[in-house]
């Protein structure tokens, strides 16, 4: 509460209403793929939907920026929003097969453009020494939502899996929708962004191609932009596979119940609320590099357990997920006030969308992948996840000796 009374303006506004979508999001992510699966989607589809999804966001993150600075951030923010979660949310709830949840996808993948609206919305008008306290204070928000994640289980007990997902994403349709109107009335439009609004009045896409060259330019020829970027990249590549293969396996290789992994984000949520109430405090700022890297060995940590737990063992998943929760506590705050702090607030928008496009390059094909490993073994895409988290820790290293040995960069 002394970390959000700390935070003002459009932050406050956008971490108030955070919880109508991290609530209903943390109950039902966790049977997203097992959900798919009962209705006849088979690993490879599930892999697929998630490829293309990706793929499609990479239009949608290329065109963000300049619909960022067009619209503005509040509008761009409430109607691509409404765009892509309230009317897919609506889709997944009424899912039959295949065909369903590759439409759903296709709405969904607009949401890069208000991520891109959101993240300027929230870090634009805030200091870059605030910045680490707004990703700290959402973190803890997630946290706290994971805390109801048993609440789907024991719809899923109660209801059996498909009908309980199709209240959750009832319920999670009308509560987002709910949070987007009521969030547009307690935000402001950010100073860049009034101005970004009349520059952008006559501008037409392809007319702004050339900015977008430009600031692609200095995305390339800036060393520590690119390490900061590729950390940020691996980080997501890791995060898609886990969302879609994390359940799935655990159902299915591991022959634990749908009804009881909705334990797991809550014992994640225990682990990280006893780091943030215990450890974090006594984190100083100026060793985020660091703290990157322990967080990313933990996560390694996990993931290595999770690989050698056997059918029916509970006491290695638990630890695993306790070891995930710490590492991603420690880490994930720090890496997104980093990335923050590394884009240039004139070209936020512009910028923020074109390292959404070259993540999205570099993770577009890990559903397929994702899926083509599992099908192999479901144990290949945890190792794939350790690869990309021992990338991220080699990525930093390599960051640490360039500030310690500053080179005059274009």
């Amino acid at each position: 509460m002394n970390l959000f009374r700390s935070i003002q303006g459009n932050a406050r506004g956008c971490l108030l209403y955070e919880p109508l979508f991290i609530l209903p999001y943390s109950m039902i992510t966790t049977y997203v793929s097992v959900y798919m699966y009962e209705l006849g989607v088979n690993e490879w589809q599930i892999g697929f939907i998630t490829s293309l999804g990706l793929i499609l966001q990479i239009f949608t993150s290329f065109i963000s920026g300049y619909l960022t600075d067009r619209l503005g951030r509040r509008k761009a923010l409430l109607y691509y929003d409404l765009l892509s979660w309230s009317i897919p949310t609506l889709i997944w709830a009424l899912s039959q097969n295949f065909w369903y949840f590759l439409i759903a996808a296709v709405f969904n993948s607009f949401l890069r453009v208000p991520n891109t609206a959101w993240y300027c919305l929230l870090v634009e008008d805030t200091e870059p020494k605030d910045r680490s306290i707004i990703f700290r204070i959402l973190q803890i928000i997630g946290v706290i939502g994971g805390l109801f994640a048993p609440l789907a289980g024991l719809l899923v007990h109660h209801f059996t899996l498909v009908p309980a997902v199709r209240i959750l994403y009832i319920v999670f349709c009308i509560s987002v929708t709910v949070m987007f109107i009521a969030r547009n009335y307690a935000t402001h439009e950010t100073e860049i962004g009034l101005r970004k609004m009349k520059e952008n009045t006559t501008v037409r896409l392809r007319d702004s191609l050339s900015e977008y060259i430009d600031v692609m330019k200095t995305v390339l020829s800036n060393r520590t932009l690119m390490t900061v970027f590729g950390v940020y990249i691996c980080f997501n590549f890791q995060i898609t596979l886990q969302n879609t293969y994390l359940s799935l396996y655990l159902v299915e290789a591991l022959k634990i119940s749908d009804a009881l992994i909705g334990i797991f984000p809550a014992i994640s949520s225990a682990a990280m609320l006893a780091l943030i109430f215990l450890i974090i405090p006594r984190f100083q700022e100026k060793k985020a590099r660091q703290y990157m890297i322990m967080g990313f060995a933990l996560a390694i940590a996990s993931k290595c357990l999770l690989i050698a737990a056997l059918p029916g063992q509970i006491v290695p998943v638990i630890l695993s997920t306790m070891l995930a929760a710490s590492g991603s506590i420690i880490a994930s705050p720090y890496l997104e006030a980093v990335v923050a702090n590394a884009i240039d607030d004139e070209h936020r928008a512009k910028m923020f969308s074109i390292l959404q496009v070259l993540v999205l390059l570099f993770i577009s094909p890990s559903g397929v992948i994702g899926g083509w490993a599992y099908a192999l073994d479901p144990r290949l895409p945890f190792m794939l996840i350790i690869l990309a988290f021992a990338a991220s820790i080699a990525l930093i290293i390599s960051l640490i000796r360039k500030e310690k040995n500053p080179v005059v960069e274009a």
